[in-house]
């Protein structure tokens, strides 16, 4: 799921994998169990650094928080990894759908 982001401050933008996995799971509140398992159903794929540790981005934690928030509320894994596909499509089709009206409006229709 990742997404085009425009570099943040400091050089380092939303996909750069600057979290080690225990900085990662400190942040987000959970265990590197649940990063590891959250790995294994396809809902991130870390990087990983020249010595085989996983590096996560920003914006994988993103995906690992609503995860959490998803699996706290008792949803399984399997239908976690699709609600968040599913999620994913919903913001692009949003995104979309106003870059078309925007296009409309430029040139004088009505949808």
């Amino acid at each position: 799921m990742p997404a085009e982001n425009p570099p943040a401050p400091g050089g380092l933008d939303d996909d750069h994998p600057a979290y080690t996995m225990g900085r990662a799971a400190a942040v987000l509140g959970t265990t590197p169990a649940f990063l590891r398992a959250i790995g294994e159903a396809g809902l991130i794929t870390p990087l990983r650094s020249d010595g085989g540790h996983r590096r996560y981005s920003r914006h994988q934690l993103r995906i690992a928080a609503r995860a959490r928030e998803l699996v706290d509320q008792g949803t399984p894994i399997e239908a976690v990894r699709r609600i968040l596909v599913l999620e994913d499509q919903l913001t692009e089709t949003l995104v979309l759908n106003r870059e078309m009206c925007r296009k409309l409006d430029e040139r004088g229709l009505d949808i």
